[in-house]
């Protein structure tokens, strides 16, 4: 495989760009299917068409410009663009597509060559069948501009490029000399033809005199300073281009009747000074855009195997070969002209131009959505030192870009878009370890995360009575030992609230330990990955757990409002962590924090079928709180048929009371809990709580207890000594939760 995909002979400047894509926007377009344009949807209708097309082409030309001066250009032209800034599995999509368009472009500027030969056929022998005889000129012409390709390369090309484009403009200046058909002098905006096409459909038709910008776009790896030539060839042939598509439109509207434009589809012949110009026009036009795109599309092609797009290696390779000296790619010359030949014998004129239309509007869109994606990520490495564009004009002309295709023909769109998203999928199944959809979307996120999370907090500065929701943090150095912690975490924070995850490093912060931390941040995410979790992991480095918790409470979450909820966890058979975290507990009060300690035992959460809450006198502040969080951890999907059950432990003589109270909680909060799982337990003399919680939920699978610190303080045992329990969750609430 080559080591570059540029000429390392490069030596084209800002001209040959020029040259290239001028000649194809004065192409065949201009010379057959103009004069219908105006006999269908009339001067005023064309007007529309060439402004509408160069909303699109003005932006992506500028767009172009700005994108090629931010990083060094190669081979490639608007593909090497567009893979470098999106990626390549999308590069490589929307490069396959560009490519296949301009291949096929080859075969509709050849195919209407044949029609410069019009003016001939009444000369030839009744013998002869004027279609055949078409159709082997245009077969001929194909053989030598091969041959010229595969031999001579792009040099011998562009001498051949300056010559066409030389008689092309002559032919112009003579149709600009000539005099109204038949003393026709009467300018109308509004005249047209009798069941004329549909204004979108002749936008189709005509579109493709405006896709010369991504011809010289592709000379961008001969080019001996693309950041200079690009910008300057590509917006200066845009503007030209514009400007003489107006004039011919007034020209041809001030010569010639709609019904004579539609009649004659060289209808610029019998206007011009001297009518034999131009076929001979038309015939350079074609030559020069069939040239353009001869060279073009085989360079797409090379840097499309360069990259190691396509699945087989062997292809990449063979494409991607370019031949020594110059690096010519005489590989893909070979399959651009097998694919130009294939529709030249089999291809419509007006359906090329179509398929065409679809692939470059996908190809403009992308581009300019490139840009204005650039604009609003605010990426520090994005510095073009082209400083024209504005992410206004690109936003505009991606958004047209993509409306347009379906006014077009919404088939067309559909079969487009479908195709680029096929070759996306297999590109990104060959190719997995490439940067895809993320890429393309990075910055935005990035943007878009940053403005809410300034916006939240702004908004909720003065909020005082929001509804609560969980913004919790997990601080654990056990990370790797037990999944206990993540997985509550992950559960409580699923679907209403925001987790964050923190492996606790012990140590100081030096060059190694900040190396493992990276290295353990890794792990936990590819941990994270095959859980689906939904939280934001990281990890801290800290000379103490004391250190670390102080550090972790003050963190201002990034979900743009502050944490409010502490889980820490503790094996059962090995407490000693719990102490810990139960020495620090001043903290928590000092800062508001709710505290969840969670208590794992060797049968973990089970079936994941019930919840049990235990509510009892001193759980006041605690049991609305118990209450939600046993709802929402139900409300994950591995959760879904779990049932909660709820027990209340009060005095025999309180319970009728504490009934009515939590049924009406329940019932008012509109809480999952039927009222057959709500058991009260009386107090008795001789049993502590601990022992009644064992008894009736050793088989559940996540039992949700409070308490208060005052209890641990005094014995530490009542988190601890639950037999063979399943996990239990102790809550303990700052502020009493609303539930309504």
């Amino acid at each position: 495989m080559q080591n570059s995909i540029s000429n390392p002979k490069a030596g084209f400047g800002t001209l040959a760009v020029f040259m290239t894509a001028i000649s194809t926007i004065l192409g065949a377009i201009l010379f057959l299917r103009f004069g219908y344009a105006i006999a269908n949807v009339g001067l005023g209708g064309v007007l529309a068409i060439i402004v509408i097309g160069h909303i699109v082409t003005i932006p992506t030309a500028l767009a172009v410009a700005e994108i090629a001066t931010n990083q060094r250009v190669q081979g490639g032209g608007a593909y090497y663009i567009i893979s470098r800034s999106f990626g390549l599995n999308i590069g490589g999509a929307i490069g396959l597509a560009l490519y296949l368009s301009q291949a096929v472009s080859v075969a509709f500027y050849i195919i209407a060559f044949g029609e410069a030969f019009d003016p001939l056929m009444q000369y030839l022998p009744a013998s002869v069948n004027p279609a055949i005889f078409k159709k082997v000129v245009i077969l001929v012409l194909m053989t030598i501009l091969s041959l010229i390709v595969v031999f001579r390369g792009a040099n011998i090309g562009m001498k051949a490029l300056y010559g066409v484009v030389a008689l092309l403009l002559l032919s112009i200046a003579f149709l600009f000399m000539g005099k109204p058909v038949d003393d026709h002098s009467e300018l109308s905006f509004t005249a047209k033809v009798a069941n004329s096409d549909s204004f979108f459909f002749v936008f189709t038709i005509i579109f493709p005199a405006f896709t010369g910008m991504a011809a010289g776009l592709g000379l961008s790896g001969d080019l001996k300073d693309p950041k200079k030539s690009i910008p300057r060839g590509t917006i200066l042939a845009t503007v030209v281009g514009m400007i003489i598509y107006i004039a011919i439109a007034f020209k041809l509207a001030a010569s010639a009747s709609p019904e004579a434009m539609a009649n004659d589809q060289l209808i610029m012949s019998k206007i011009a000074v001297w009518g034999p110009i131009i076929p001979i026009g038309l015939a350079a036009a074609c030559l020069s855009s069939a040239i353009g795109s001869l060279l073009v599309a085989p360079r797409v092609l090379q840097a499309i195997g360069y990259d190691a797009i396509l699945p087989s290696g062997g292809l990449n390779s063979w494409l991607s070969k370019g031949r020594k000296g110059d690096n010519e790619p005489i590989n893909g010359s070979i399959v651009t002209i097998a694919i130009a030949f294939f529709f030249i014998v089999i291809g419509d004129i007006n359906f090329v131009a179509q398929i065409i239309s679809m692939f470059f509007m996908a190809t403009y869109g992308a581009i300019c959505l490139i840009s204005f994606l650039e604009h609003f990520a605010s990426d520090p490495s994005y510095r073009p030192t082209f400083k024209y564009n504005r992410w206004y004009f690109s936003l505009i002309g991606a958004v047209l870009s993509f409306w347009l295709m379906f006014k077009m023909n919404w088939g067309y769109a559909l079969i487009s878009g479908l195709i680029m998203a096929v070759t996306y999928h297999f590109i990104t199944i060959a190719r997995p370890e490439r940067q895809g959809l993320e890429k393309l979307f990075k910055g935005v996120v990035f943007q878009i995360s940053r403005q809410i999370q300034i916006f939240v907090q702004r908004a909720n500065k003065d909020d005082k009575a929001s509804h609560w929701r969980p913004f919790a943090i997990c601080v654990s150095e056990d990370s790797f030992k037990r999944q206990a912690a993540f997985d509550m975490l992950r559960w409580i924070c699923y679907n209403h609230g925001f987790g964050t995850y923190i492996h606790f490093l012990k140590g100081f912060l030096t060059k190694e330990s900040h190396r493992e931390s990276k290295q353990v941040l890794s792990r936990l995410i590819n941990q994270s990955e095959g859980s689906k979790s939904r939280l934001y992991i990281d990890t801290i480095i800290s000379p103490s757990y004391t250190s670390a918790i102080a550090q972790v409470i003050q963190l201002s979450g990034i979900s743009g409002k502050g944490n409010n909820l502490i889980l820490f966890e503790f094996s059962r058979t090995n407490p000693e962590s719990l102490t810990d975290a139960m020495d620090n507990y001043p903290l928590f009060e000092a800062t508001g924090f709710d505290v969840c300690v969670l208590n794992s035992s060797y049968k973990g959460f089970g079936y994941k079928r019930e919840i049990h809450v235990w509510i009892s006198a001193s759980d006041f502040r605690n049991a609305n709180l118990m209450i939600l969080l046993a709802y929402i951890v139900s409300g994950h999907p591995e959760w879904q048929n779990a049932v909660i059950k709820i027990f209340a432990i009060f005095p025999e003589n309180q319970i009728e009371k504490q009934r009515q109270r939590l049924m009406e909680l329940i019932q008012g909060g509109r809480l999952p809990i039927s009222q057959g799982n709500v058991s009260f337990l009386p107090v008795s003399e001789g049993r502590t709580a601990r022992s009644v919680i064992t008894k009736h939920s050793s088989d559940a699978d996540l039992t949700i207890v409070g308490f208060t610190p005052s209890q641990v303080k005094e014995d530490k045992d009542v988190l601890i000594d639950y037999g063979d329990m399943g996990n239990v969750l102790f809550v303990n609430t700052f502020i009493k939760k609303d539930i309504e």
